[in-house]
């Protein structure tokens, strides 16, 4: 029999839908989980995941509750406070040191609340920023997929007027390098990475802008020469139709939302007669860093969680990415 895919799921905030879809994602999971091609820890609030799961009319036996408190202040579902950002820093903490010991494979992780965060006391912008600082590297390099659209970033959570200085040949050449790497685990042979322009219709030839002719065609010009499919700089405004049409496999977007906005645009399923989201599902990829992490796509939802009706599509994808990102890496490492 395989060795078991361990995978540390982290609630994320407790006061958030996270409880809930890691409940719904292990019910869906449950054939795997019973054939031993996969283990679910849990970290985070013990009692936050009994309460999903009698919300849920859910049995959680299958799954392996790893509580980080205590923490003496008091949760309220559907609130921001110190409280959720206590839970879910300390859960990503343990759910590192898991990986680090060998105990886990890769970090799945529900939503937190940047906000709780920082009132917390955790002043890291996001998961990327916090597994980094947690894992001693500053290099991740975040990546959206939502099936074969797959983005990955240059900068993400920084303001847009720093994303030219942060823009630099050494930067663009780490996220091409892990990008590809990552195209490879996901059995992808010969990848066809696109680069997206940073200015609009990637600088009109430097009439919009320099960073194109300066940085990012030369860049692209090293990896053609040895032999990489990597194209660009494509404008940002075309290069996801591109890549919709599975004219490449991947793309390199400069900044945040260059690369999120088309990527939740297909992920997002809403109900046309109300208006309402009814479900995401999309899977955010931290890169580069020596622990494997996937996430959901998806923020906290203070407003539905508690009521049951949080999807967990996305959780499944965060789930299974990370199942074929940990087959991949053994594979690459079995000896020929």
């Amino acid at each position: 029999m395989p060795t078991p895919i361990r995978l540390a799921l982290t609630m994320g905030d407790p006061a958030g839908i996270g409880p809930e879809i890691v409940v719904k994602a292990a019910r869906q999971m449950r054939d795997l989980i019973a054939q031993g091609r996969i283990e679910l820890k849990v970290l985070g609030s013990g009692q936050a995941l009994e309460q999903a799961a009698r919300l849920l009319h859910l049995d959680c036996a299958a799954l392996e509750m790893i509580d980080v408190g205590p923490v003496l202040q008091t949760v309220v579902i559907g609130q921001i406070s110190d409280a959720g950002g206590h839970w879910a820093y300390r859960a990503v903490e343990r759910a590192v040191r898991l990986c680090q010991s060998g105990e886990a494979d890769a970090i799945v992780t529900a939503p937190l609340c940047k906000e709780a965060l920082h009132l917390a006391g955790y002043p890291f912008e996001g998961h990327t920023e916090m597994l980094a600082h947690l894992s001693g590297m500053r290099d991740g390099v975040m990546m959206l997929a939502h099936g074969p659209m797959r983005v990955s970033h240059v900068t993400t959570h920084c303001a847009l007027a720093e994303v030219p200085a942060r823009l630099t040949p050494q930067r663009l050449r780490r996220v091409l390098d892990v990008t590809l790497d990552a195209l490879h685990a996901l059995g992808i042979l010969a990848p066809r990475v696109a680069v997206a322009g940073l200015n609009p219709h990637a600088g009109e030839g430097g009439i919009l802008g320099k960073e194109e002719g300066a940085i990012i065609a030369p860049v692209i010009a090293e990896y053609a020469a040895a032999g990489h499919a990597v194209t660009g700089p494509w404008p940002g405004d075309t290069v996801f139709i591109k890549l919709r049409a599975q004219q490449f496999d991947a793309v390199v977007a400069m900044y945040h939302d260059q690369g999120h906005i088309p990527v939740k645009l297909l992920g997002f399923s809403i109900d046309p007669a109300t208006g309402a989201w009814q479900a995401v599902s999309g899977v955010n990829i931290t890169l580069g860093l020596p622990i494997l992490r996937t996430s959901v796509d998806h923020g906290t939802a203070f407003d539905i969680a508690g009521t049951g009706r949080a999807s967990a599509e996305s959780m499944v994808d965060a789930i299974q990415y990370a199942m074929v990102l940990v087959e991949g890496r053994r594979a690459a490492r079995a000896p020929a």
